[in-house]
């Protein structure tokens, strides 16, 4: 969850209490829409276990477009 927080300062400049407070609202925003297995493997994601990244894919790509990203 730090990395995010980090990307997060770095891209907008909010300090680091309001990142950590939009992170967090994303994170329990997904967990709250996604089906209960996706949405219970993102703590594991945030967490930072790696090998869970490599089970969810391409899902963060898919999730961007959630967002008006199409990257």
């Amino acid at each position: 969850m730090n990395e995010m927080i980090q990307r997060l300062i770095e891209r907008t400049g909010l300090p680091e209490d309001k990142a950590a407070t939009a992170v967090e609202t994303v994170v329990d925003f997904l967990k709250e829409k996604l089906p209960g297995p996706v949405g219970s493997q993102i703590d594991s994601l945030m967490s930072g276990d790696a090998g869970m990244a490599g089970k969810l894919g391409g899902m963060g790509s898919s999730l961007g477009g959630m967002f008006g990203k199409n990257e």
